[in-house]
């Protein structure tokens, strides 16, 4: 781990030692720091807390909002909340795996694509909705992924 890197769990580390609960909220940091919770700083997170890294195992893969492998630079969130649901959200599943060729919760081979499925964005009126790094698009439909993949592709000059 990069001096840089420590200094950021170092920092989460003082805020959470000692404090009931603090597994779960040092993690979310951990996350929120990195995108993602890159196992070596878990571990260190873990020796320092004086928690079993069998315990931090265990919640990296209970809860899915951890992910345990650095995002695609372009998150994908496609709600597949009752709303959404009823209106073709899983559809549109379908259709980004078919387009980006990886299944949800994966990068694409590029780094540029991460997949997720998530229960609501909060957006029902503009169901069927997806979200790509704060961007949402609502009333979708699958013809219309294409062509957004597209226009995310192109910042990229590919």
């Amino acid at each position: 781990m990069n001096e840089e890197n420590k200094a950021k769990v170092d920092a989460i580390i003082r805020k959470w030692s000692g404090k009931r609960g603090a597994l779960i909220m040092a993690l979310h940091e951990l996350q929120g720091q990195f995108g993602y919770v890159p196992w070596e700083e878990a571990l260190y997170l873990g020796q320092e807390l004086g928690i079993p890294m069998a315990k931090i195992y265990e919640c990296l893969t209970f809860y899915n909002y951890f992910k345990v492998k650095a995002p695609g630079k372009y998150v994908i969130s496609v709600c597949d909340g009752t709303a959404c649901h009823i209106k073709g959200g899983a559809s549109l599943i379908e259709e980004l795996e078919k387009e980006l060729g990886v299944p949800a919760g994966a990068t694409t081979d590029d780094g540029l694509f991460y997949v997720q499925v998530v229960r609501c964005l909060g957006c029902c009126g503009l169901a069927p909705v997806m979200v790509i790094n704060g961007v949402t698009y609502g009333k979708l439909t699958t013809d219309k992924i294409k062509s957004i993949i597209n226009e995310w592709r192109a910042k990229e000059g590919n």
